[in-house]
C-alpha cells in the first residue's frame, strides 16, 4: 500500500479470506484470474467495488468469488491517504455511477478518518452544517487537505462555500477542482472560474469531459477553461459497463481524436502549441492525476 492511487484494482488478505476491490469494469478479467488463483490456494474470496455493482453478476468472476457485505473504509486499500465523509450526490449526471450505486440523497459518514485526500462526490452540495463538521474534524485532527479529489459542483459552489473551504485547502496546497462537463454548465462554470481568479492557475483543475458533445463544443469548453486561467483535465466519456478501456465514440469524434485531445490537454501541450499544431507522434508529459473522475473519484469502493 502506497501514498499513490493504484490502477483501480487492489487485493488484500485477512485470515483465510482474500478481498478484491475493483473500481473499473475493464479490470474484471484481471480480478477473475486473481480470484481463481486465490481459490486454488484454498482461500475464501470476496469481491466488490463499482465495477462489481455495474456488472450485476454478469461476469465470470462471480463464479469464483462471493459478492455482498460491506468492508468499511475500503478506499484506504486503494490509497492510504484517501478518505470519504459522505456518499451520494443529488445532481444525477447521466455518465456517473453515483446516482445508481449510492443514491441521489446524501449518506453521512460522521466517523470518517480525516486524511489528506478527501473523495466525497459533491462537497459544495452537502448541507452547510455538515460541511462545517468535516472542516472542524480536519482542523481538530491537525490534518491538511492536499486534494479534494471529486471537487465542487459549479451550481452550488458559491463565494460563501469557497471562503468556508479556502483556509483548509489552501493550507494543504491542494488544487481547487470542479467540472465543466457540458455547455449547459457554461454560465455557472465561468462564474466559478471568475470567483477563483486570484488562485494560481496550477491549483485550478477543471474536469472537461470530452466525447459527450460534438468536437467543437468540447474544444470550446477546454479553451474557455484555459482562457480563464485554469488547467483543464480531459476525460473521454466511457460506457460505465465497458469491459475494455476504449472510449465511447459518438458525434463527430473518432477514437484517435479522443486520444489526441486527451494527450494534448493532459500533457500540458496546450501551454506551447494549439491543438491544430499538435502531433500525436511526439512524446508528452501527462498530469499525474489520481484516477478517472467517472468511476473512482465519484464512487469510492465500499462493498466487498
Amino acid at each position: 500500500m502506497t501514498n499513490k492511487w493504484g490502477n483501480g484494482l487492489t487485493e488484500w488478505v485477512e485470515d483465510e479470506t482474500t478481498f478484491i476491490s475493483v473500481a473499473f469494469t475493464w479490470l474484471l478479467d484481471d480480478a477473475y484470474y486473481r480470484a481463481r488463483f486465490a481459490r486454488s490456494l484454498g482461500m475464501r474470496v470476496r469481491i466488490g467495488g463499482p465495477a462489481v455493482f455495474l456488472n450485476q453478476m454478469k461476469h465470470r468472476v462471480f463464479d469464483v468469488a462471493e459478492v455482498g457485505g460491506v468492508y468499511p473504509d475500503a478506499i484506504i486499500k486503494h490509497n492510504q491517504n484517501a478518505t470519504i465523509a459522505s456518499r451520494g450526490c443529488p445532481v444525477g449526471c447521466w455518465f456517473c455511477i453515483v446516482p445508481a450505486m449510492e443514491g441521489k440523497e446524501f449518506t453521512f459518514l460522521p466517523d470518517f478518518v480525516p486524511r489528506p485526500i478527501l473523495c466525497d462526490n459533491n462537497l459544495s452540495a452537502l448541507p452547510h452544517d455538515y460541511q462545517d463538521y468535516i472542516i472542524s474534524r480536519y482542523k481538530n485532527a491537525g490534518v491538511q487537505i492536499t486534494d479534494a479529489n471529486s471537487g465542487f459542483e459549479p451550481r452550488t459552489f458559491t463565494p460563501d462555500i469557497y471562503n468556508k473551504w479556502k483556509p483548509l485547502i489552501n493550507q494543504g496546497r491542494g488544487p481547487w477542482r470542479f467540472a465543466y462537463d457540458d455547455m449547459h454548465e457554461r454560465s455557472e462554470s465561468l462564474r466559478v472560474m471568475k470567483m477563483l481568479e486570484s488562485e494560481p492557475r496550477s491549483r485550478k483543475r477543471v474536469y472537461t469531459l470530452i466525447g459527450n458533445e460534438p468536437f467543437d463544443d468540447c474544444m470550446r469548453r477546454i479553451q474557455e477553461t484555459i482562457d480563464n486561467g485554469c488547467e483543464p483535465y480531459a476525460q473521454p466519456v466511457m460506457k460505465l459497463n465497458a469491459l475494455n478501456r476504449d472510449p465511447w465514440v459518438r458525434f463527430d469524434w473518432t477514437g484517435q481524436l479522443l486520444k489526441d485531445v486527451s494527450r494534448w490537454v493532459n500533457g500540458w501541450v496546450w501551454k506551447r502549441a494549439k491543438f491544430s499544431e499538435y502531433s500525436s507522434s511526439k512524446k508528452t508529459r501527462r498530469i499525474p492525476e489520481t484516477q478517472s473522475l467517472l468511476q473512482i473519484t465519484r464512487a469510492a469502493p465500499r462493498d466487498k
